[in-house]
């Protein structure tokens, strides 16, 4: 009897764990040692757990050509967020290929010796953005919540979570965390032409969105700061070409004569986008020996 006893507790000890694994389980922190850059992953079991990047791609503010003035709004931003001072969530808008990503990265490098950290969060699992703010609440350091790519289609949860997160939440955000996201639009939510009909038109001729549109543009709003990107003209995207190049370790008879098969490339491209410029100055560097 004793032997059945013991078989069956050992067979329920089993049981409740097997149960315990695919129970939803509270955020832990990670080694917040172990980098400055973080992501967060869900697994198959539906646990969220943050990992840090061990090889982050970051670059320096002084490679991002031709974006100064958006260069300028974010640094300031950021550096206030640093210092303790106020600071505005940032919603980084426009042209593909243009520096957003890059910029942000371009911060976390510049800033994580005086505590700035950033955890990389997919749209999807924006619905867990409140256990995140949970973990790092009471952390010394200060974090950026990172979304590249930003957009949502009609319906989904994320939404909602990164709304409240914003503004608006009972709970409210944390002080040392900000979001700073990428898209290519600026109104997060699609948009579409029979919306247009709940406009409404005073006597004066004003012009008042309808419920619809205000529910819209209301996301976007919530960011504190606006930045916008903007395609590049021929010049700028050479001088990006020839920025690149230099850091590749092409020397000044190399950068000229690249200029026209630069503009070959791009035109193949469709783009003349900073990312084009770089993609470019790999191929052309590395065709001339240099070393990544």
């Amino acid at each position: 009897m004793d032997d059945k006893l013991q078989h069956l507790l050992v067979r329920a000890e089993q049981l409740i764990s097997r149960i315990e694994a695919v129970l939803p389980q509270p955020l832990s922190a990670p080694d917040w040692n172990a980098g400055i850059a973080f992501r967060y992953r869900k697994r198959s079991s539906g646990h969220g757990v943050l990992e840090p990047v061990r090889h982050a791609a970051l670059v320096a503010l002084t490679d991002l050509q031709e974006i100064e003035v958006q260069k300028d709004k974010i640094r300031r931003n950021t550096l206030h967020f640093v210092e303790g001072k106020t600071a505005n969530n940032v919603l980084l808008t426009g042209a593909r290929g243009t520096g957003k990503s890059s910029l942000i990265k371009a911060c976390l490098r510049e800033f994580a010796p005086a505590g700035l950290r950033l955890i990389e969060v997919d749209k999807a699992d924006l619905v867990d953005l409140p256990d995140i703010v949970d973990v790092v609440s009471d952390r010394p350091e200060k974090f950026i919540v990172f979304c590249d790519d930003l957009s949502f289609e009609e319906g989904e949860p994320g939404y909602k979570a990164l709304k409240s997160i914003l503004d608006g939440s009972v709970a409210g955000s944390a002080a040392n965390v900000l979001v700073y996201a990428t898209s290519n639009r600026r109104h997060l939510l699609p948009e579409y032409m029979t919306e247009n009909l709940t406009y409404t038109h005073t006597e004066d001729g004003e012009v008042h969105p309808g419920e619809v549109v205000e529910e819209k543009i209301s996301l976007s709003e919530r960011f504190g700061l606006w930045v916008s990107f903007y395609p590049f003209t021929q010049d700028e995207y050479l001088t990006i070409v020839a920025q690149w190049l230099q850091s590749f370790g092409v020397d000044e008879a190399g950068i000229a004569a690249a200029r026209a098969p630069s503009l070959v490339w791009a035109l193949e491209r469709g783009s003349r986008s900073g990312r084009v410029a770089y993609q470019f100055a790999r191929d052309y560097s590395g065709s001339r020996g240099a070393l990544a």
